[in-house]
């Protein structure tokens, strides 16, 4: 039996670029109060979320970003127990969170419930720890959810987000890190995706002055592979209130759980920036 096949190209008119996937079929679609939803069957990347015409994940390489999102910052952490991740309803951020033992909460809060419903049907694997207990899935406005923090209450918030357009604008200005500042502890760390230091360079350098603005005062942007996002390399900013960046590279070394990607090595590797990307946030 042949099963049709078509392409699927998306354009990046930020990047100048596009990108394709054979696709056998659409397998659902939804449209939530808030963007169109749609998935795919591919023939050599598993399933496709696009939200709004956008590639937000495949079955086949989510894994680079979700680890990514989510390792560097714990191992940071002295001593991470209480995780917000806004944003993030596909549950691929969360489920690494939750592979710490450490942990004690962590809070998922995405203002479109439809994200996790697809996932869960079409990216089960990425759901696994939804029912642990403690994970707490909430859908609400992820700005008014972190304006509403208590004080010194968060380690660690992962701002799991989509472009800086739509539903996640105003997760990327001072108002809304000025919320993530305060519900931090003084040794919190924030992490926001952070766009293709390729083509997006000032994005990134704007998103730390932002972060600046707000009070954090050191930061670094760790890039990594992503081949469904535009130019295919992207990248995650870590900002802190004080202190630097060294990770706990023992513990890293020794984790009792499997990531495909993540290693102590690829985390020290990814704190050398290439020199044109150095210049370019300190510019």
């Amino acid at each position: 039996m042949t099963t049709a096949t078509s392409w699927h190209y998306e354009n990046f008119d930020r990047a100048g670029s596009a990108i394709g996937y054979r696709i056998t079929r659409k397998l659902d679609e939804v449209q939530s109060p808030f963007q169109f939803i749609e998935i795919f069957e591919s023939t050599d990347w598993g399933n496709l979320m696009l939200i709004d015409g956008a590639m937000m994940l495949t079955t086949r390489d989510n894994f680079l970003y979700h680890e990514m999102m989510s390792h560097p910052a714990l191992f940071t952490h002295a001593s991470p127990r209480h995780v917000v991740i806004i944003g993030g309803g596909d549950c691929g951020t969360l489920r690494e969170v939750l592979k710490h033992p450490g942990v004690e909460k962590a809070v998922q809060c995405d203002i479109d419930e439809q994200v996790t419903r697809m996932a869960e049907k079409w990216f089960p694997e990425l759901c696994e720890s939804n029912d642990d207990p403690r994970a707490q899935l909430l859908f609400d406005d992820g700005i008014a959810y972190m304006a509403n923090c208590a004080p010194g209450s968060v380690d660690i918030v992962i701002v799991d987000s989509t472009d800086p357009v739509g539903p996640a604008e105003g997760l990327f200005n001072k108002a809304f890190y000025e919320s993530c500042f305060r519900a931090l502890k003084d040794d919190g760390i924030l992490v926001q995706q952070s766009e293709s230091p390729l083509v997006l360079l000032d994005l990134i350098r704007e998103m730390r002055g932002e972060m600046g603005k707000a009070g954090f005062a050191t930061f670094q942007t760790l890039p990594f592979p992503q081949p469904c996002y535009p130019t295919g390399w992207w990248s995650c900013t870590l900002a802190r209130k004080s202190g630097g960046f060294e990770f706990r590279d023992g513990d890293a070394r020794a984790k009792l759980f499997d990531t495909r990607y993540y290693s102590a090595d690829i985390h020290r590797g990814a704190q050398t920036l290439p020199p044109f990307v150095a210049a370019g946030l300190d510019g």
